[in-house]
């Protein structure tokens, strides 16, 4: 007889009206011999390891079913959920692999784009990303996964090869960057379907790991990005001309290019390992709506209604999250050169240096989140994470009797209040040929409150960056895996849409919102602001908290 392996998933099934419901054990010739097999490999107190990490107090004393999942379905599961977490990966460096390059290629193709219209470009990926996502979602919960998921990723090589022929046409270059830039972040609208697909295709155990293996997928993204751009520095701005197509290889062109040939090769991966799974809160096979060869034998998903109260709460809560790191990233350059007297050129470099350091850190608390999920729950986690991101910004309100050094000189191109938020990115861009020491540093005039308002300290700001990039990442993570558990085993994909979307809105509106308050009221104001927010939402999460349960909990199927 044909040997085959098996993997025991959960043991001890404790509640009789679920006995009902048969998974595909397709190794077995009937069930009632795979569960003659689970008693005697329960007997004999036989322990298989699994893959799976215990999170919050699951060990094998609480653990509610006796599932055999076959070593082939199990492998093929994994190499999927892996797939997507490399797709998330290179959706975040498309974003991030030209961002530094974006203002001088704006100019070099349009003389007629202003800062104000970079900042258009830089929100139009937020609001391609923003529209897509519900849209992706909805697809993605009545038809394969894989059907969104290459249809998203083919709009973003093909929103690439925009980008790097966006000189071609004779006038309003800048718009056709602008649409480039819009269909890259519509693109990236598959995150919704990335995070629904692996909430439907691991259990309650294995959800905080794969959730925090996407978020350090992305934060990867983001941090390399920019790296992977800085390698190709050296081809410089004229480059190459490929004439037979009228292709510029050049430092602009060269990482869209590459995010287009990684879209490609995700396109392949996708089609060739890509499988649809979908498994119920315990673990076991439930008949997949998104695969017309799901069997009758398959678990049918569980009965009952989402707390919707939770839903709204989790999708307020992650709106906060992402808004006020938006406007932290925002504010982080203006801040520097007001409060220190940095030049642009020093402000580059330190601000460069400590957002990839804050990278760096997210990778790092969300390996440490994994294995602290195996002690406390994830409503705990995100309350300490986000106390910890109002101590962060507490520590920031100025205090004391020494002030910031005033730039007397009345330079309406350096004063906030008639900058923009394209102009604030600006300096990012600056080139290294100017001599940065004849421009006046220190903290405008023009702004009042820099005759008043005291110095933030750097002590005080280095504090600050770093419990706020302990708190950020945490609260990110255990937002996702929380609305992922509070959904449950049904299709997620509109719910992920929504909540990718609120997290795109508030990548629009934090940078907006801190502009112009910092612009005409300062730092005082600015951070009492986002410290109220922040409690505000402390005291949102303290209503819901008892709320905030996994969907499977709260039916009584599986003891938290």
């Amino acid at each position: 007889m044909r040997r085959r392996t098996c993997r025991l998933v959960l043991p001890a099934l404790r509640y009789p009206e679920w006995g009902k419901s048969r998974c595909r054990e397709s190794w077995a010739h009937d069930t009632l011999g795979a569960r003659h097999l689970v008693g005697a490999v329960s007997m004999a107190g036989l322990h298989v390891e699994s893959e799976q990490e215990p999170l919050l107090g699951d060990t094998p004393g609480n653990r509610e079913w006796d599932i055999l999942e076959t070593e082939e379905h199990y492998k093929s599961r994994w190499r999927s959920i892996r797939i997507l977490y490399l797709t998330m990966f290179l959706s975040s460096v498309g974003f991030s692999i030209v961002i530094m390059s974006i203002w001088p290629y704006l100019q070099k193709i349009d003389q007629t784009a202003d800062a104000s219209f970079l900042g258009w470009v830089i929100a139009s990926y937020s609001l391609g990303q923003m529209v897509a996502s519900p849209m992706f979602g909805f697809w993605s919960n009545y038809r394969p996964r894989k059907e969104p998921l290459i249809v998203s990723i083919f709009i973003s090589v093909a929103a690439n090869c925009l980008y790097a022929y966006v000189h071609i046409p004779a006038s309003h270059n800048k718009y056709y960057m602008l649409i480039a830039r819009g269909l890259v972040g519509f693109g990236a609208g598959n995150a919704a379907v990335i995070r629904s697909y692996t909430a439907g295709a691991t259990s309650l155990q294995e959800r905080t790991n794969s959730m925090a293996n996407i978020s350090t997928c992305q934060a990867l993204g983001f941090i390399l990005g920019p790296v992977f751009q800085t390698c190709f520095a050296f081809i410089g701005e004229k480059g190459v001309t490929w004439d037979v197509i009228k292709l510029q290889i050049n430092m602009y062109t060269t990482p869209a290019l590459l995010g287009a040939f990684l879209g490609i090769l995700n396109i392949i991966l996708i089609f060739a390992i890509l499988r649809e799974h979908r498994v119920d809160d315990s673990g076991r096979q439930c008949k997949n709506i998104n695969f017309d060869e799901a069997s009758t034998d398959e678990v049918q998903a569980p009965q009952g209604n989402i707390d919707q109260v939770a839903v709204v709460a989790i999708n307020v809560l992650f709106f906060v999250v992402l808004f006020i790191f938006a406007l932290f990233e925002t504010i982080i350059t203006p801040l520097t050169m007001d409060m220190y007297a940095w030049t642009q050129e020093q402000a580059v470099l330190y601000d460069g240096i400590i957002l990839a350091a804050l990278g760096v850190e997210a990778v790092v608390i969300l390996l440490g989140v994994k294995l602290l999920s195996r002690k406390i729950g994830e409503r705990a986690i995100l309350l300490g994470g986000l106390i910890v991101v109002w101590v962060g910004f507490f520590i920031l309100l100025p205090w004391g009797n020494q002030f910031p050094k005033i730039q007397w000189e009345d330079l309406h191109n350096n004063s906030i209040p008639n900058t923009t938020f394209g102009e604030i990115i600006i300096g990012l861009w600056k080139s290294s040929m100017e001599d940065h020491n004849e421009r006046p540093t220190g903290c405008s005039i023009e702004q009042a409150w820099c005759l008043y308002t005291p110095v933030i300290h750097l002590a005080q700001f280095l504090t600050s960056v770093v419990l706020i990039g302990i708190g950020y990442p945490v609260c990110n993570l255990m937002s996702y895996t929380l609305y992922s558990k509070i959904l449950g085993p049904k299709p997620q994909g509109v719910y992920m849409g929504w909540l990718t979307a609120s997290g795109s809105g508030a990548r629009i509106l934090g940078p907006v919102f801190i502009s112009q308050v910092y612009a005409h009221w300062g730092p005082r104001w600015a951070f009492c602001l986002v410290c109220g927010i922040v409690m505000l939402t402390i005291t949102l999460l303290g209503v819901v908290y008892k709320r905030l349960i996994a969907f499977s909990v709260r039916y009584g199927r599986i003891q938290e």
